[in-house]
């Protein structure tokens, strides 16, 4: 790829909003899943949207949020919303995290996995360790129980985050603890093997892994699914050849300092997926108030929508024509090990 020289007059913008994320708890979070979604649309259409909606609903006071959409009767309005007249349809994206899904392959990934996952913003996850992760995950609370399955996901995301005190060996033996608990409760499960990996750990590296992640923390947050949704964002949107602009809702975890990171590394081996321009950035990013920008407000109606079917997925209690509309904006890379009734949301981990 050529350099180039651009400008934020000259880059593709799009709009994106969240739904589902709750901070690094990620084990004891209310809801399960994490939707991030980018839409590419014109302002004045985005504006318009979102008056039909308020004038049909009659909530024309406040902010018009996907609740609403996902409580009209009948759900028309909500086939609409996604089907191929709708204001998204071939201009949207969806990325979806399964949470425990992810702190699995977060946690495999820094006890075994030599941080490839977290250095390559989950684009370059070691392929193997992400299907054992799936595997746990899938087969974790049947095969342990409800209880001991709780307490491993506990202290996995214990020992995944930078806490305040820099505390190094506690959490570690916690979670090994948590790992040997699993182990003796069902030594032939056939996740045996994936706990049988990390139990030999404990006597190498374990407490230079976890000193790590703390020296990383504020960079590479381990915990903050939101960087590989972005990051994947970014290269969908540019092809990896056209400088993209990222008008977000208010979100306390996408600092300026972890974009320009975001940025190098996509640029830098080995990924070497972007080519940086001679001057500016490929990556220009604000944000906003969803309310001040239309555009915003229907990548948040989206996103809430994506994330409502995902978890009705993994409840087993999915609509089959709601999860047949969402399938044309799902990101393969989504984040997501259950076993789903529809294969298109079952991405690789």
């Amino acid at each position: 790829m050529k350099n180039t020289q651009t400008s934020i007059e000259h880059a593709l913008e799009i709009a994106c909003d969240e739904s589902g994320w709750e901070g690094s708890n990620l084990a004891a979070a209310n809801s399960d899943v994490i939707a991030h979604a980018s839409i590419r649309l014109d302002i004045d259409a985005a504006a318009e949207w979102i008056r039909a909606l308020r004038h049909r609903s009659g909530h024309d006071s406040y902010e018009y949020k996907a609740s609403h959409l996902l409580r009209a009767r009948g759900g028309p309005r909500l086939a609409e919303f996604l089907g191929p007249s709708g204001p998204v349809h071939g201009q949207a994206r969806v990325h979806l995290t399964h949470k425990f899904c992810f702190i699995l392959g977060r946690v495999l990934d820094l006890f075994l996995g030599g941080f490839a996952d977290t250095a390559s913003l989950g684009l370059r996850p070691d392929p193997s360790l992400a299907d054992a992760a799936a595997r746990l995950c899938r087969a974790g609370p049947g095969t342990f129980g409800p209880e001991p399955w709780q307490a491993f996901l506990a202290a996995t995301n214990v020992v995944l985050r930078a806490d305040r005190g820099w505390k190094v060996r506690p959490p570690v033996d916690a979670f090994f603890g948590q790992v040997e608990v699993l182990r003796t409760s069902n030594a032939d499960s056939p996740v045996g093997q994936v706990l049988d990996d990390l139990r030999e750990l404990r006597r190498r590296d374990a407490y230079s892994a976890r000193e790590r992640l703390l020296e990383g923390h504020v960079l590479q947050p381990v915990l903050e699914p939101l960087l590989p949704a972005l990051a994947g964002t970014v290269l969908h949107w540019s092809r990896g050849l056209h400088p993209v602009a990222v008008v977000h809702d208010e979100q306390s975890a996408l600092t300026e300092r972890r974009m320009r990171l975001l940025e190098q590394i996509l640029a830098a081996p080995p990924l070497e997926l972007i080519q940086l321009p001679a001057h500016g950035h490929f990556l220009h990013f604000r944000q906003t108030d969803s309310r001040t920008d239309p555009r915003v407000q229907v990548a948040d109606l989206l996103a809430g929508v994506a994330r409502k079917i995902a978890s009705d997925e993994l409840a087993g209690r999915s609509d089959p024509q709601l999860t047949a509309l969402l399938r044309p904006y799902l990101d393969p890379a989504s984040r997501w090990c259950a076993e789903l009734t529809d294969p298109s949301l079952r991405a690789a981990g």
